[in-house]
């Protein structure tokens, strides 16, 4: 590792343990991320200079000796924009504080634009939450639909219009923000991850809404993939010819049979329409079977721990829920299966602007 690369890294551990603790010492801090004391108090000293850190008395414990000089993390002094493209009729974007608290809410109607015209949509809503912000904007954190390289480069996007859109260097040239791109689904399982009460030794997030995504943390990092595409579940196909209760169903992929096609909000609401509540549940338990059958190889694997649903709960949190973890544990390992849990995710319909506040903290920070 290189010099800087060092120092960057370990500037990172520090900031990491301040920001998930109220109060340390430097010892503290050296004990927890193996750093030397002499390391630490350097780095704290440039973390206060800059005003990321900043020291808060001394720690009274009634022992013999100096008491310890606490430092902590200047949360309050610094605001994150956060942006969520998930929706295909609207974007919803925010100025966050750094712990996550969403400060200033804006929405703009998307109108069907795509390409270009989306890009400057964009754009516009962010100079407004810039222009919003009371406190200094560490940067700009965008989750949206589609593959997206860690360049933040958009690799395709079908439903924005958008093909090879370098997307975060295009908003920071034109903003002069730091402005970070994430594929949405991997965004919220960083959000459920940093803010949420995701375990990060090994969760997969399920995103429900117009599709299906998913995102993947496993021992505290997330899961990319070759081709920055890990995780979309949407497209794997769990319809066909031989479903007994099932007809293959084009997707908008161009394929017949994808998950997406049976799971997202639109296909569960045409799904359970109209139905009598006893047989609604029935409609739901059965998407709920073949999302268990989808995920039943990923979990195992990987041998995860947690899968959260995220969409409207009135959805997935019931039969279908209860039916993919009944499936899932059929189709595992007992010693994978038996103590897997499957529930909601922690965080409201603010979870992706919260995995977009996430993308900042990581890539000005190195904090997650």
């Amino acid at each position: 590792m290189l010099p800087e690369h060092a120092r960057a890294h370990n500037r990172s551990l520090v900031l990491g343990h301040l920001f998930h603790a109220t109060a340390a010492s430097r010892a503290d801090i050296a004990r927890s991320t193996g750093l030397t004391r002499v390391t630490v108090s350097g780095l704290v000293a440039e973390l206060i200079a800059e005003g990321l850190v900043e020291e808060q008395g001394l720690r009274i414990e009634g022992k013999v000796g100096k008491p310890a000089t606490l430092v902590a993390m200047r949360t309050e002094a610094f605001q994150i924009v956060a942006v969520d493209l998930t929706s295909d009729t609207r974007i919803l974007g925010g100025v966050l504080s750094i712990v996550g608290d969403v400060v200033v809410r804006r929405e703009v109607p998307l109108d069907g634009q795509t390409g270009e015209r989306a890009v400057d949509l964009l754009e516009a809503l962010c100079r407004d939450l810039l222009t919003a912000a009371d406190r200094p904007v560490l940067g700009i954190g965008i989750a949206s639909p589609g593959v997206i390289d860690p360049d933040g480069v958009v690799v395709q996007a079908p439903n924005r219009g958008w093909y090879g859109v370098p997307l975060a260097a295009l908003l920071t040239d034109r903003l002069d923000v730091p402005v970070h791109v994430g594929n949405d689904a991997n965004t919220r399982a960083l959000g459920e991850f940093t803010y949420g009460q995701a375990a990060g030794g090994g969760t997969i997030v399920v995103t429900v809404g117009e599709g299906v995504g998913a995102g993947l943390v496993v021992d505290g990092a997330l899961v990319r993939g070759r081709h920055h595409a890990a995780g979309e579940i949407g497209h794997v196909t769990v319809v066909d010819d031989d479903s007994r209760d099932e007809m293959p169903h084009e997707c908008a992929c161009g394929r017949v049979g994808c998950l997406e096609t049976v799971l997202s909000v639109p296909a569960l609401r045409r799904r359970t329409q109209g139905l009598a509540p006893h047989d609604s549940d029935a409609a739901l338990a059965s998407v709920g079977r073949l999302l268990g059958i989808a995920l039943a190889p990923v979990v195992s694997a990987l041998d995860l721990a947690e899968v959260l649903l995220s969409g409207p709960p009135e959805l997935l949190d019931g039969p279908l829920r209860e039916s993919a973890l009944t499936t899932l544990r059929a189709r595992t390992m007992p010693v994978i299966g038996q103590g897997l849990d499957m529930r909601m995710g922690s965080l409201d319909e603010d979870g992706a602007l919260a995995g977009a506040a996430v993308l900042v903290l990581s890539g000005q920070l190195g904090v997650t």
